[in-house]
């Protein structure tokens, strides 16, 4: 059986305030080929299907285009709710989907009821395990004691195991695969998943899993393996500069009538790339060191002496994919205190001192009105004392 492992699409999630809905649509369409070329039989799904629990309906209409397309190439899917997903809104309609070969496995009741696929040595049960809050799922899981998510994961996997042994013991052919949503000892997280120690501690071991064929894990982004057994897929896009380095790929599973025989990466093509530039308005605009960056997601930190007007408009023009920018002065320093800054001073040489500090030096113009509108405090000052005076 050849199983697809790929988790964390977050779909509608923007990068910057852009939308990256097309790019995830285009992903998606990637791994459906994939299914098509290397006669995939299982997409599993390891949690964060979704960014927001409450999907827009564009959002919605991205994903269900994805499961179809998936479906389409000849693959059934097993899915689990992750902690950025509303377990009850991805799980409604979940026996109709079923029907259609989408498993959505998003309560904790689901743990021991895998879904069952057959292949000519017999039957491989896939058991999925959404994400358990422990102060949501503790008592669900006969562990009114929780506190962590250690606990509760113990708590469903003893669950899977009764369950796996009596199948075993029914058919020994039968080879068994999970899918969780967690943060185990040893994975690099990028920084950008949304932590889940909320209620507890956050991490678990990975011999929580054992006894499993082979562990499809989701909620860290970077494709990464923790055993030979136990696997991150990452995320199919980039969602931070801090993951540009990364080559985002699914996994490709193969299991015989033994159990697993390989894990390998299949790269995903990048859909759009990610470089941070650092350089003057006038560098960047201009050099060509900089022309393959010219159609990718662009973070730009400019060293001007003087902060440039419209900066952001002006990458526009080179840029059109520039989302992020910063403005760092060569000469300031971060450390200098404001009383140290202002001891000695007066009104308009601390407000001279500010407009210079975050954009340049003010024109003689500027200064004037500057001035016009202390002058028009003071009054107002001077104004209330008398009035509290006479009162």
């Amino acid at each position: 059986m050849k199983i697809l492992h790929t988790s964390d699409w977050h779909i509608g999630r923007t990068f910057h305030g852009v939308d990256l809905l097309a790019d995830q649509a285009s992903v998606l369409n990637t791994i459906a080929a994939m299914v098509r070329e290397h006669g995939v039989d299982v997409v599993v799904v390891p949690g964060d299907i979704y960014d927001r629990s409450i999907p827009s309906s564009d959002a919605v209409t991205v994903c269900n285009r994805g499961f179809e397309a998936i479906r389409d190439a000849g693959a059934i899917i097993v899915a689990t709710s992750g902690n950025h997903d509303s377990a009850v809104r991805l799980g409604a309609g979940a026996s109709f989907a079923a029907a259609g070969g989408l498993h959505l496995i998003t309560r904790v009741g689901q743990v021991d009821s895998p879904v069952v696929v057959e292949d000519e040595f017999g039957p491989v049960v896939f058991y999925g395990i959404p994400y358990l809050e422990p102060e949501i799922t503790r008592v669900e899981l006969d562990v009114p004691r929780a506190r962590s998510h250690s606990d509760v994961l113990g708590a469903a996997m003893a669950r899977v195991r009764a369950d796996l042994t009596g199948r075993q013991e029914s058919d020994p052919k039968t080879r068994s695969v999970l899918l969780a949503h967690a943060f185990v000892v040893g994975g690099e997280a990028t920084g950008e998943e949304r932590s889940i120690s909320v209620g507890g501690v956050e991490t678990v071991s990975a011999a929580e899993f054992d006894g499993v064929d082979y562990v499809a894990l989701g909620h860290l982004h970077s494709p990464q393996m923790l055993s030979e057994r136990v696997w991150y897929s990452g995320s199919p896009l980039p969602y931070s500069f801090g993951e540009r380095s990364h080559r985002k790929a699914a996994l490709l599973v193969e299991l015989d009538g033994s159990g697993l025989v390989s894990t390998s990466r299949l790269d995903l093509p990048i859909v759009r790339g990610l470089r941070q530039l650092t350089g003057t308005l006038e560098v960047l605009l201009n050099s060509s060191d900089h022309d393959d960056a010219e159609d990718c997601y662009v973070s730009a930190l400019l060293t001007d002496p003087v902060r440039p007007i419209d900066a952001m408009r002006a990458l526009h023009t080179r840029f059109p994919f520039a989302v992020h920018l910063e403005w760092q002065r060569p000469e300031g320093n971060s450390e200098l205190k404001y009383r140290d800054a202002v001891r000695g001073r007066d009104d308009i040489e601390i407000a001279r001192g500010f407009v210079s500090a975050v954009r340049s030096e003010p024109t003689e113009g500027e200064i004037s009105l500057m001035e016009a509108a202390l002058g028009s405090a003071d009054r107002a000052d001077e104004a209330t004392a008398e009035l509290g005076v006479s009162a």
